[in-house]
């Protein structure tokens, strides 16, 4: 969409990129990883097993020449990254951080409805996906630090279940 922000543009390319199957890896997800590199991303990555949603957004940020956030893999770690937006600030490109079971998630703002964030990320059941994820889990809302908010908060139906794990 001529309207989103390069990052999310080159996220929404990248929809149904799947990690390999068994012990295999996928080229592109670690191809994403070496191109960040092991100083962005806080560890050596060689394995798409390993949660890759931070990977993801830093690599979509990257095409955009947008610097991600040191240990771009923790998905936690994204909560302090850029500038915090309010939730009725929210526009398409935007990255959310959740709580989930073990750990956190990464992705990017799409849309919403009365009960969830429709968020493009990776990881998301071993794929880039949209998933609606219970706006209760969010704990940051965040835009990058140098660049101005387009857009504004778009009403999406919902469609398909709540996501539960991200992993």
């Amino acid at each position: 969409m001529a309207n989103e922000p390069k990052w999310l543009r080159a996220a929404r390319a990248t929809l149904g990129t799947r990690e390999a199957a068994g012990s295999a890896n996928s080229a592109t997800i670690l191809g994403w990883a070496k191109r960040i590199g092991t100083k962005v991303l806080g560890m050596i990555y060689n394995a798409d097993s390993v949660p890759w949603c931070g990977v993801f957004v830093a690599y979509c940020l990257q095409e955009d020449g947008i610097e991600p956030v040191a240990i771009a893999v923790r998905a936690t770690s994204w909560s302090t990254w850029g500038q915090a937006l309010r939730p009725e600030r929210l526009a398409p490109g935007a990255v959310l951080v959740f709580e989930r079971p073990g750990g956190g998630h990464v992705g990017f703002y799409v849309g919403e409805d009365a009960k969830a964030y429709h968020v493009l990320g990776g990881n998301q059941g071993d794929e880039v996906t949209i998933a609606r994820v219970a706006k209760e889990r969010c704990i940051a809302r965040r835009w990058p630090a140098d660049r101005a908010v387009i857009g504004k908060p778009v009403q999406m139906a919902a469609s398909r279940p709540i996501s539960i794990d991200e992993a």
